[in-house]
């Protein structure tokens, strides 16, 4: 799939040196987690509330990401359930200088509504 299929990217981030491990790559946890931030605000608009992660189905990274390259992280909603909701996101990688986007990794995580007691909530 194109990233602009999804339209905006939901956020973006420049990696830094201090994102990366001793062989001056970034990290793989370093997009995980900026993949789960993103996706959790997918699922916190959906759900019109606080959804809390529960599952994140396999990830395969494709291609590295350099330090200069800026990340954008798209996401959509793939499904709902009662109190549950199936988020795909994906990374795409762009160099400092250039135009053309690479993927590098992409993930299904699954979010749970939560009430102010952190209960499980009607997706509304």
């Amino acid at each position: 799939m194109d990233p602009h299929d999804y339209g905006s990217p939901v956020i973006r981030m420049i990696a830094m040196p201090a994102d990366t491990n001793p062989a001056g790559d970034i990290f793989g946890g370093w997009l995980m987690a900026h993949m789960d931030l993103a996706a959790g605000n997918v699922a916190a608009r959906r759900s019109k509330g606080r959804a809390a992660t529960v599952a994140v189905e396999a990830m395969s990274f494709l291609n590295p990401v350099l330090v200069g390259d800026e990340v954008s992280f798209y996401g959509a909603v793939l499904s709902t359930g009662r109190t549950s909701m199936r988020v795909r996101i994906e990374a795409w990688r762009r160099k400092r200088e250039a135009e053309d986007m690479i993927k590098v990794t992409e993930a299904i995580f699954t979010f749970v509504a939560i009430d102010e007691n952190r209960r499980p909530r009607p997706v509304d």
